[in-house]
């Protein structure tokens, strides 16, 4: 019963925002709402299975219209309900929910307002956050570095919650969907939830592989070459699976 209440609160506070943003795409708002904040929860609730973060740190946010949907601040993952939703517009003024978002919410909004990102996670992966202590930028020791557009930039350091650290973070993501913060953790955004997770998954993996070959004592690993690189650039454009033809 408790569960049933606690779906329909959620769907109830997802027609109110719906009735706002006036949504006009064939689904109903409260529907499109309540469905991906499902999602949202659930890449949250990921990013802390697969220790990318610890406790309540990182945040997570997908954008549905002119809503954006984000984790609130310092509510476990595994806490999260339907009737925890919290929505901002692309200003920051609520929406729908009555959580307070995440301390990160100028860093969510600014990306949405500078790229056609659909969904962001940020992240405080060990590896990726350590990397980010040691270099300007992540050398290329991966052809997967162009799944982020090229090799991955470190964002000058900022006091979290700040739009300074916005704006160092925009920079640091010019021509690309991933980047690091200095001292702080990861960002990526893209299409889709699952493709933002997977570019932050894909970037704690290369700083990983970057570190563990870096620590060979009397060895330094290779790197890619920009001709190398641009050729994987080119390969990418076909990966995946294509639409067949209609049957």
């Amino acid at each position: 019963m408790g569960e049933q209440t606690s779906r329909q609160a959620g769907e109830r506070a997802g027609e109110r925002a719906g009735e706002r943003t006036g949504e006009q795409a064939g689904v109903p708002a409260e529907s499109a709402l309540a469905r991906a904040w499902a999602e949202l929860v659930a890449t949250a609730r990921r990013t802390a299975t697969e220790g990318l973060v610890v406790g309540t740190s990182g945040n997570v946010s997908v954008r549905v219209g002119d809503i954006v949907l984000v984790t609130p601040s310092g509510v476990p993952y595994d806490r999260l309900a339907p009737h925890d939703a919290v929505g901002v517009d692309l200003d920051g003024r609520r929406m729908l929910g009555e959580l307070a978002p995440t301390s990160e919410l100028p860093l969510h909004l600014a990306l949405y307002r500078a790229t056609s990102a659909r969904a962001v996670v940020h992240t405080h992966a060990v590896h990726a956050t350590a990397v980010s202590t040691l270099v300007q930028e992540l050398p290329p020791i991966h052809y997967m570095t162009m799944a982020l557009g090229g090799p991955v930039r470190v964002a000058p350091y900022a006091l979290y919650g700040t739009a300074e650290l916005a704006e160092n973070m925009l920079a640091a993501l010019r021509e690309r969907t991933g980047c690091l913060l200095r001292n702080h953790g990861t960002v990526t955004y893209g299409d889709t939830l699952d493709q933002a997770y997977d570019r932050t998954a894909q970037l704690e993996w290369m700083c990983r592989l970057w570190l563990t070959a870096t620590s060979v004592p009397g060895h330094t690993p290779t790197l890619l070459t920009p001709d190398q690189l641009a050729d994987v650039e080119r390969q990418l454009r076909g990966y995946g699976q294509r639409p067949g033809p209609a049957r």
